[in-house]
């Protein structure tokens, strides 16, 4: 269930800063909260979830109206940035960070067992974030190809990100 939703979030993660941003006219927090909406949708022990993106983006609506509901009573602390640094260690734990560079580690092995056109449209897409037109034109093919190979390349991904978790 976690690849799913980590495969959702992925393909879904620009739209939910988009909708965060709109929700809280704030960019750095909307991205503040994408990453938030992540770590809460993995972490949950829920029961199985049967639409992976409404469920992202409930999670992050949900923080959203936590938030401003903080924000109105006056509960939101903000620190200044020069002093923030000085008192709180904002790095991710050592435990976190060897966690999140297997996760990475997973994903890009992944993303090499791509077949090649796959692969580089994926990565054109999710790196570089090119449209589908603009890499279409990149690379000569029609956009319709560009979205075959897309959907065929996270289907891979998500099939060989399954594979390795169990």
């Amino acid at each position: 269930m976690r690849n799913l939703l980590f495969a959702a979030f992925f393909d879904h993660q620009d739209s939910l800063k988009r909708f965060l941003l709109r929700r809280l006219g704030n960019a750095a927090l909307a991205e503040d909260l994408t990453q938030e909406t992540w770590l809460r949708a993995a972490s949950a022990n829920a029961a199985p979830i049967g639409n992976p993106k409404s469920y992202l983006f409930r999670v992050a609506a949900n923080l959203a109206n936590d938030h401003l509901r903080r924000a109105r009573h006056g509960i939101e602390v903000q620190g200044r940035d020069d002093i923030v640094p000085l008192y709180a260690d904002l790095r991710p734990s050592p435990e976190q960070q060897a966690v999140d560079r297997s996760e990475l580690q997973r994903l890009l092995r992944a993303v090499d067992a791509l077949p090649p056109r796959a692969r580089e449209v994926f990565i054109l897409a999710k790196v570089h974030e090119l449209s589908h037109a603009e890499i279409a034109a990149r690379l000569g093919i029609a956009r319709n190809t560009v979205m075959v190979h897309m959907a065929n390349a996270l289907a891979q991904l998500h099939r060989h990100l399954k594979r390795s978790e169990d």
